[in-house]
């Protein structure tokens, strides 16, 4: 009994939703579908899916080992990788997750010059506003901004990022520039909540951590549209430096109270280590770190 086959051959099944379909994409007969499907279930002595004559419905039992036969067919599939990897140019489908705004400034770039590279490597970037689970979504590298918790991941730092205030120069010409931070609770602001959660932004004062509960006028879900009132004069918004620094050179928005800006956030990237690192991770992650560190550079 050819066990990988068994299991490849469930997989297919559970994919096509039916025998037929799989007999097609494995090209192979129906009828050796129908027998590696009793065979596996023989041998483990539980019933994986349930048949009728229009439907193949998978069972409880079979549900979980499906998922499992996945993992162990993707494990398997990285071995090869990386076995055949040493020899010659990646290749394969690269998946990589960062945050919004940051995944669409300086991680598109970074992939692209990466496929530009390599031919036969695909990618799937996942630009979120929360933190995705490596192992369990599948991820191959990810840039991560802030401190990192404990865990069995690998990290390599490239830089780091600060939280700002900023707001348009008509504003500051028409209600002034505040002076210290106690100075917002008289201005107009513009939370975006993807990145302040709580109305309390922090600063720095003396050395001390200092915290102002703030009251915006308008809350919002993305930087996208806190940017945008902020650019058309309503009021002072806070937000990642990366994320208005062109703004800023280009004169549409001011930062104020630098001198009060909190510690900078460090900037990593995240990737799964051993023989879980792919050679294609591997090879980006190495042109990440380069073309990032360049890109997030203090300016001078």
């Amino acid at each position: 009994m050819d066990r990988l086959h068994l299991i490849n051959v469930f997989v297919a099944v559970v994919d096509a939703s039916g025998f037929a379909g799989a007999a097609r994409k494995l090209g192979i007969s129906p009828p050796a579908v129908t027998r590696a499907i009793s065979e596996l279930e023989a041998h483990l002595g539980a019933r994986l899916l349930t048949r009728t004559t229009r439907v193949v419905r998978v069972t409880e039992a079979g549900a979980r080992y499906v998922e499992d036969c996945r993992r162990i067919l993707a494990e398997l599939a990285e071995a090869d990788e990386s076995v055949s990897g040493l020899h010659g140019a990646p290749r394969g489908r690269l998946t990589v997750t960062a945050p919004v705004l940051f995944g669409a400034l300086h991680v598109t770039p970074v992939v692209t010059e990466f496929l530009q590279r390599y031919p036969e490597v695909t990618a799937s970037c996942w630009f979120l506003d929360r933190v995705v689970n490596l192992t369990d979504e599948g991820v191959d590298v990810a840039v991560r901004i802030g401190e990192l918790p404990d865990s069995t991941l690998q990290a390599i730092r490239v830089g780091s990022v600060r939280r700002v205030i900023c707001a348009a120069p008509s504003y500051l010409a028409q209600h002034g520039e505040p002076q210290e931070p106690e100075d917002l609770l008289a201005h107009t602001l513009i939370s975006a909540n993807a990145v302040t959660p709580a109305p309390e932004w922090r600063f720095k004062v003396e050395g001390e951590a200092r915290t102002i509960k703030v009251a915006p006028r308008m809350q919002t879900t993305t930087n996208d549209s806190a940017i945008a009132a902020a650019v058309s004069g309503f009021g002072l918004t806070r937000l990642m430096s990366y994320q208005v620094d062109a703004l800023v050179r280009g004169g549409q928005l001011r930062r104020v109270l630098e001198a009060f800006e909190p510690a900078p956030l460090p900037v990593h990237l995240v990737h799964r280590e051993g023989r879980h690192a792919s050679h294609k991770a591997r090879a980006f992650i190495d042109l990440a770190i380069e073309r990032l560190r360049e890109r997030l550079a203090p300016p001078g």
